[in-house]
């Protein structure tokens, strides 16, 4: 702990420093620095924190969490089976599917499309899809014939609620066979459909997702009345579905692919913690540079106060009390820095997003596209470790910046400066 008389020493040369230009301006800025340095690390992490809750609540909202998909044989009485995996620890609903790739035509214009066959009310349960429907209802899904397109796909081919449109799927096994002769060039299965919903959700999902009810997607694929594809589950714990995936799929009876959001957009998650990762590096950097002009101070206030020190080393004062002295000196930069920077960064934090929206008002220009990424704002998660990681990392770097010039302040001979004064 620091003595009495060593905080005394250190906020009377605080103050004495305060009336020196040159002195001032050197611990000023490098109190601004480190106030600067804390508050962009504060915002970046709110920002990547906000990137990641953004990915956990609003896109996999969408995409499934995990699936599982028969290798070789179709699953068979889907229904004991999804009540069955949707008993596994940490599942917290399961829905059956059948998916495949297609074409969807509208006069002369073609667009791929990923053609996916599900239980009307069982995907409300794993999917918060039906809550993007901008135009037409999610339950006339289960209509014959009818669709559910993304908006890009819409907008691509001019379609809205109502028109009617043409499906090009791969023909089912059954189709491609001849006898025990294999169809070398095998014709698509052609259907009608009728667009009852179109979804806008943002980012690629638009431009490629089409659903149509279960039981229409397995007559067109050759499935029994009892029999789809996979099962789609959705689980408590995101960044825990590789293992819950793991778990439903061993405690199957089918052989399956075990599939989850890891591997389809894993990536997305991986950038925010590189991102992280690099400004935090980054920005730690400009926190010790900001630190580090406290070195100057102090050396330049150990050069000032020589006589000082030897008048308190021949009154009997200890090393550790003229080192703490500095030290404590040197160490109120960073501490009113740490102050300012972490006032300024949870203020501008908490208001990022509202913040970033008037920018955009102001400029006339949009800074994240829906249609480029899956949100369409900036978001923002203040989390109270980040700040007290910042804020202890500022102080140590102020802190270590202290103990050289400090050191050198011990080593004043007494002797030497009072017989030169």
């Amino acid at each position: 702990m620091l003595k009495p008389l060593s905080v005394f020493i250190g906020l009377r040369y605080v103050r004495s420093r305060q009336k020196k230009g040159f002195s001032s301006f050197i611990s000023a800025s490098s109190t601004i620095g480190i106030a600067i340095g804390v508050t962009v690390l504060i915002v970046v992490l709110s920002a990547m924190n906000g990137f990641e809750r953004a990915l956990a609540t609003h896109l996999l909202s969408v995409v499934p969490h995990g699936e599982v998909v028969a290798v070789n044989e179709p699953i068979n009485q889907w229904r004991k089976n999804v009540d069955k995996i949707a008993q596994t620890p940490g599942v917290v609903a399961a829905a059956p599917f059948i998916k495949t790739q297609g074409m969807m035509q509208k006069s002369a214009a073609l667009k791929g499309v990923e053609i996916r066959g599900v239980d009307v009310m069982l995907e409300q349960q794993v999917s918060a899809i039906a809550s993007y429907i901008t135009a037409g209802n999610w339950q006339d899904l289960a209509r014959d014939n009818a669709i559910v397109i993304g908006a890009g796909i819409a907008r691509k081919l001019s379609l809205q609620v109502g028109d009617n449109v043409q499906l090009l799927l791969p023909p089912s096994d059954a189709a491609t066979r001849s006898g025990n002769k294999i169809t070398q060039f095998p014709v698509p299965t052609k259907q009608q459909a009728t667009i009852v919903g179109v979804f806008k959700f943002g980012g690629t999902i638009d431009d490629s997702q089409v659903f149509i009810n279960l039981a229409k997607a397995g007559q067109l694929l050759g499935y029994q009345a009892d029999e789809v594809q996979g099962i789609r589950l959705k689980v408590s714990d995101v960044f825990s579905a590789p293992q819950i995936v793991h778990d439903a799929a061993y405690s199957f009876d089918f052989y399956v692919y075990m599939l989850d959001w890891t591997r389809s957009h894993g990536h997305l998650f991986n950038d925010i913690q590189l991102v992280r990762l690099v400004m935090f590096i980054v920005l730690v950097l400009v926190i010790a540079v900001a630190s580090f002009n406290i070195v100057s101070t102090l050396i330049m206030a150990v050069n000032e106060k020589k006589s000082d020190i030897a008048i308190l080393k021949t009154m009997g004062a200890k090393p550790s009390t003229i080192m703490a002295s500095f030290m404590f000196q040197g160490l109120m930069n960073g501490i009113i820095g740490c102050i300012l920077g972490a006032s300024l960064g949870i203020l501008i934090s908490l208001n990022l997003t509202e913040i970033i929206r008037a920018m955009e008002a102001m400029l006339s220009m949009e800074f994240l596209s829906a249609d480029v990424y899956f949100i369409d704002y900036l978001p923002t998660l203040l989390r109270q470790q980040d700040v007290i990681n910042t804020v202890t990392t500022a102080l140590l770097m102020s802190l270590l910046a202290t103990i050289y010039p400090a050191w050198r302040a011990t080593k004043v001979e007494p002797a030497q400066v009072l017989g030169q004064s």
